[in-house]
């Protein structure tokens, strides 16, 4: 839904503010016209069966129309109106905070003099940007609104959401110690897949160093949670209490900042494995004769063959 106006201002056209994109206003309008059709049918029809067990089928028909009618009405308007609600939604943090300060600043204009509103304001400001790390939580909740427009930019100019033009529902976000953490509910069309091949576009988009993505949720492929990096806490110094308990008196030689670089493997003692010696197995003796004098049958195996019994 576009806003144009016909006036010149300075000779030139003010042009066109678009509130909401053409194909989203046209999808809207289709989908109320399908909910209203929908919804009177079905609690007309709901509502007569309950009223022809009190009054007459015909009265029962027109009770179903009075209240299926209306039925459908309130939800073609709350259908209509969804991509305003879905726009209210997007600057609903910055619409609270902008109304709770002009509240507050009325309340305090009319119950204090001028000097006092004047001071009570400097101190609101000034103490919490002379104060770092309450300055620090400020910039980083700051950054939280940014990114969550930013984002919703990333979804409006280069990734294409669906044929009804519905972009992904921006639910919260908060800082982390490298950035923001943004929470995004993706519509049909869109898979963590698509997005993963344009996180460099949604990093430069953001004024981020880099941006990853995964899974929100093992059940939901569409909840989906966005990581905006914008520094590296990795690189930092950071003081250690080891170098406290080293003696200064110690030798150099014995300070354990003497780290090794190379393994002399003389050092290293290995236990000796021994392997025994296996000795040649022993001759058979030639067998006596039987009683009757006759000579044993003689053996296939020659008497200097190994005997399979003695490798075991």
């Amino acid at each position: 839904m576009s806003k144009s106006s016909p006036r010149r201002f300075a000779g030139r056209s003010t042009g066109t503010v678009t509130v909401i994109e053409a194909k989203v206003h046209r999808s809207s309008a289709r989908n109320a016209k399908m909910a209203f059709i929908l919804t009177a049918v079905i609690v007309g029809l709901l509502s007569a069966v309950v009223a022809a067990s009190y009054w007459h089928p015909i009265v029962s028909l027109f009770v179903g129309v009075l209240i299926g009618v209306p039925t459908g009405g309130l939800v073609w308007v709350l259908v209509r109106i969804w991509p305003v609600i879905r726009l209210l939604w997007w600057w609903s943090l910055e619409t609270a905070m902008a109304v709770l300060l002009l509240t507050a600043w009325v309340q305090l204009a009319n119950h204090t003099p001028t000097l006092v509103t004047l001071l009570v304001v400097a101190l609101i400001v000034g103490v919490p940007a002379a104060i770092r790390p309450i300055r620090r939580q400020i910039i980083a909740w700051g950054w939280c609104l940014v990114v969550r427009h930013r984002l919703r930019v990333c979804f409006a100019q280069f990734i294409i959401a669906n044929q009804s033009g519905s972009l992904p529902l921006i639910l919260w976000a908060r800082p982390t110690p490298v950035g923001e953490r943004v929470w995004v509910y993706l519509r049909p069309g869109l898979s963590a897949k698509d997005l993963e091949g344009r996180l460099d576009k949604i990093a430069v988009t953001c004024h981020a160093s880099t941006a990853l993505i995964e899974r929100a949720s093992e059940n939901n492929a569409a909840y989906l949670r966005f990581d905006i990096k914008r520094r590296e806490v990795l690189t930092a110094h950071v003081g250690s209490p080891l170098v406290d308990v080293i003696d200064p008196a110690a030798p150099v030689s014995a300070s354990p900042l003497t780290v090794p670089t190379a393994l002399d493997l003389p050092d290293v003692e290995a236990p000796t494995i021994r392997i025994p010696a296996q000795g040649k197995p022993a001759t058979k003796q030639p067998a006596a004769s039987t009683a009757n004098g006759s000579k044993p049958p003689a053996s296939s195996a020659s008497p200097e063959a190994d005997d399979v019994s003695d490798w075991i």
